[in-house]
């Protein structure tokens, strides 16, 4: 990380990049804009004008993030880098370099997200203790009626429900509870200061005592998983109303 400073804009969806970057400095940078996107909902511009990249590694990272955050609750990664060429005449044109969406200006890229703000998002920073998975259940259930998603109430309540249980039993830090509707899916994340990751070896023996969180979030999402960042992880899961139509069938 030494060739490559990540600076952080409080006040925008902006992390500036600036030096060089190679494979040596890629898992930083990688976990530099994973912990942001992980502290702020919304989209998060990369703008690597200053920046050099000098190998395959160090400008896939970014393509990575993208596709690691795909399932996130409104999360996605935009790139600014003037080097890319969108044709004469299009200064604001977006472009799509290896999966990554790639504006020439940072104020093309602000200007594509506030064109595109975010539709809904939900979030509640909550403490490791008793109470804690009845008030994500409550931001669930407000979530889902405000967004036409009753059918998800139910199946979204019970996976909530043990992601922040493990966090309370096992992680045992503070938490960030967040939700985002994206097209006719529900998106739901558990962010915690634990870098333990949830481990998922199928169904649960009949005599052992616990052990089936993962089993239910397995039953009642149609994907989930965990994200490692800096200073801990993201649990997350997808919600589809079509699977509540078929297991009610």
């Amino acid at each position: 990380m030494s060739n490559c400073l990540v600076e952080i804009d409080e006040s925008s969806a902006v992390v500036r990049l600036t030096g060089v970057l190679d494979a040596a400095g890629a898992e930083a940078v990688r976990g530099a804009l994973l912990a942001r996107l992980s502290d702020r909902p919304g989209p998060v511009v990369a703008d690597v004008t200053g920046l050099r990249i000098v190998d395959e590694v160090g400008r896939g990272v970014f393509a990575e993030v993208r596709r690691e955050v795909a399932d996130w609750p409104a999360a996605d990664l935009l790139l600014c880098d003037p080097a890319v060429q969108v044709g004469v005449g299009a200064p604001a044109r977006q472009t799509v370099e290896a999966g990554v969406p790639v504006w020439p200006t940072v104020d093309g890229a602000l200007a594509a997200l506030a064109a595109t703000p975010l539709a809904a998002v939900l979030s509640a920073d909550l403490a490791p203790a008793v109470g804690a998975a009845r008030q994500a259940r409550e931001l669930v259930t407000t979530g889902c009626q405000r967004w036409g998603m009753s059918m998800l109430v139910d199946p979204a309540c019970i996976a909530i429900t043990e992601m922040v249980n493990n966090v309370v039993a096992h992680a045992r830090t503070p938490m960030t509870v967040r939700l985002a509707p994206q097209d006719s899916t529900l998106h739901l994340a558990v962010r915690d200061h634990s870098p333990r990751r949830p481990t998922f070896a199928g169904v649960s023996p009949p005599n052992r005592a616990g052990g089936r969180g993962l089993l239910l979030i397995d039953t009642v999402a149609r994907r989930w998983g965990s994200s490692a960042i800096p200073d801990g992880k993201v649990v997350w899961c997808v919600l589809h109303p079509d699977d509540e139509v078929a297991h009610l069938g």
